[in-house]
């Protein structure tokens, strides 16, 4: 079966790539100065030598590199990400508890820009020269100029300062009882500002990609052959052109899923999210190293397995590629 044979071929250069960076950012944390005993006494008001030799002993610390890197290793094959003495929590936990906030924001901050991007995209290259295309084009250039932090503290300023249609920070109001949809509709006023402003710059990728190859389709042959058997322009675009279009936005889609979460870090800090990113920042801050080495872990996690689904999903959209290893 050569999809389960590709399927077993990828999860094993995922598992290896996993395990290289995993090497990697211990290394680059352990050559970063200072050390856990070395901000633990700082957050004392100082210590002397014996107690960080013996806070170093307890962290495992004195060890010579490759057993650090070894006993690390063996750790998180156990689902064991260390502890984080700034939180007080295992690190495992922290990332649990901020896991669902970032998910939402990432996964709907994508499916927003796919969603209008390809929309744009495709009604602009349906009149290329139109004044929608040159909309389409200036709103591309904008977003993906435009810093996502310097977009985010406009929508800020715009509105929920000066309009107040939405929260400024945090993803809901705790002061506000009701039920489930209560709930719910207050968490989804506290994401749209930080969701439009995570998928802005992904939206012009997006919109302007569809528009180029969905031109490029519109001038096959198959579709000239579509228009001549008498099909409307609404079946040839949506139902013939659109699919055909779809592949190069779906592959740079989990091409930029790295980016993404990379943007929700800087997203979350101006809004407050109570996401990973914000988790990521005030452990740098910190210096909490267990969390992030968790973090940097989690986060190379989620963007393997997103590319590893968006091979799968290309071949499952391109009939072409199921063959292929």
């Amino acid at each position: 079966m050569p999809f389960l044979h590709t399927l077993l071929t990828r999860l094993f250069y995922a598992a290896v790539l996993l395990v290289a960076v995993l090497v990697l950012n211990f290394s680059l944390m352990h050559l970063a100065p200072g050390d856990v005993a070395d901000t633990i006494s700082q957050s004392m008001g100082g210590a002397d030598q014996e107690l960080l030799d013996q806070i170093r002993a307890d962290y495992g610390l004195d060890q010579p590199f490759i057993v650090q890197l070894g006993r690390y290793i063996g750790n998180v094959l156990q689902f064991d990400l260390g502890y984080s003495f700034f939180y007080n929590q295992p690190v495992t936990q922290l990332i649990m508890e901020r896991l669902p906030a970032t998910l939402l924001l990432v996964i709907s901050a994508q499916m927003l820009a796919l969603i209008v991007g390809v929309l744009l995209g495709v009604i602009s290259a349906r009149n290329p020269n139109g004044a929608t295309s040159h909309f389409v084009t200036f709103l591309a250039l904008f977003g993906y100029s435009a810093p996502v932090f310097w977009t985010g503290i406009l929508l800020l300023i715009g509105f929920s300062l000066q309009i107040q249609w939405f929260p400024v920070a945090g993803m809901r109001d705790v002061t506000i009882s009701g039920g489930f949809w209560v709930h719910f509709w207050d968490v989804v006023r506290h994401l749209v500002l930080p969701m439009i402003t995570l998928s802005s710059i992904f939206l012009a990728l997006y919109s302007r990609l569809a528009r180029a190859t969905m031109m490029e389709v519109l001038g096959s042959d198959y579709v000239r052959t579509a228009k001549a058997k008498g099909l409307s322009e609404k079946q040839v675009v949506y139902k013939h052109a659109l699919k055909n279009s779809l592949s190069p936005v779906i592959t740079l889609a989990g091409l930029q899923f790295s980016a993404v979460i990379s943007g929700a870090v800087l997203v979350e800090t101006v809004f407050s999210w109570p996401g990973l990113g914000t988790l990521a920042f005030q452990s740098i801050i910190a210096r909490d190293t267990p969390t992030i080495l968790g973090i940097l872990f989690f986060s190379a996690l989620v963007v393997i397995v997103g590319n590893l689904l968006t091979d799968l999903a290309l071949r499952l959209v391109d009939p072409r590629l199921r063959g292929r290893q």
